[in-house]
């Protein structure tokens, strides 16, 4: 019960905070999502780089709270294009991924928490709100559906190659705690720092979109090519207002919408 209190409070403070909202404030937002696509997809550095600034330097006359919260997004979208993005499971690029991938979400979260100190950015775990029964199946769902198709798009593809044949325990070992902490890391970015700021802007379905085209372009760097993005790229798994939230806002992470990948984290 406390909990949930909480987590109600939590939800009208950020509601009592959250910025005003402008149509062209997408116009910005979806540069900074084209430049993800630049820089992730098709690994144009000059061309991605030169796109974010011109987002940034949009927002910023638009409106200085739009320039911020871009601006956090731009941080780990830059932290992540200096470090390759591979599947290597060696000690050297677990540790230099690794790292790229707190600042990622470290820098954005110290700064909404500390600097700006609205606190726009959460990790919720236990927030007192009951799983509705849709998102109680949806798990074991993915799981069974996930374990039909994988196989079948790897090897029809050949994508297979662009992870590491391992088969001894060491190598089993890292990949799967690799793939895993990646995963966990996908839903901190893509969906409780970018998605989040980007909902405090626009409506749910636009900051959905173009969270996707960050997520899409992420994995398609990291090997999910050929016809990958078509079963990545997906609509919305939950209908906006089914969240479990008493009272969804656009300056919260609590989702009203999901979006590549239904989160357990919203």
């Amino acid at each position: 019960m406390r909990q949930q209190s909480q987590a109600q409070a939590d939800l009208q403070s950020a509601e009592a905070g959250k910025p005003a909202r402008t149509t062209l404030a997408v116009v910005p937002a979806a540069l900074v999502s084209a430049s993800g696509f630049l820089l992730f997809a098709r690994e144009d550095r000059i061309f991605g780089f030169t796109l974010l600034a011109a987002a940034l330097v949009l927002a910023g006359i638009i409106s200085r709270r739009l320039l911020i919260d871009l601006a956090l997004i731009a941080v780990g979208l830059t932290a992540m294009s200096l470090v390759p993005i591979t599947t290597d499971i060696s000690t050297g690029h677990m540790a230099v991924m690794g790292t790229a991938m707190i600042l990622a979400v470290g820098i954005p979260y110290a700064v909404s928490r500390f600097v700006t100190k609205d606190h726009a950015i959460r990790f919720p775990v236990r927030t007192g709100q009951p799983w509705t029964r849709a998102e109680k199946w949806y798990l074991p769902a993915v799981l069974l559906i996930g374990y039909a198709l994988m196989p079948v798009y790897m090897i029809r593809t050949g994508v297979y190659n662009n992870w590491p044949a391992v088969s001894d325990a060491d190598g089993i070992a890292r990949l799967f705690l690799g793939t895993n902490v990646l995963g966990i890391w996908d839903e901190l970015f893509f969906i409780c720092t970018a998605f989040t700021l980007l909902r405090r802007h626009l409506p749910d379905w636009q900051a959905n979109l173009l969270q996707a085209v960050l997520f899409t372009s992420f994995l398609w760097e990291l090997g999910f090519h050929a016809w990958a993005p078509f079963f990545i790229f997906r609509l919305p798994c939950c209908r906006p207002g089914s969240s479990r939230s008493p009272s969804p806002s656009p300056t919260s992470s609590a989702c009203t919408c999901c979006s590549t990948s239904c989160c357990s984290w919203c």
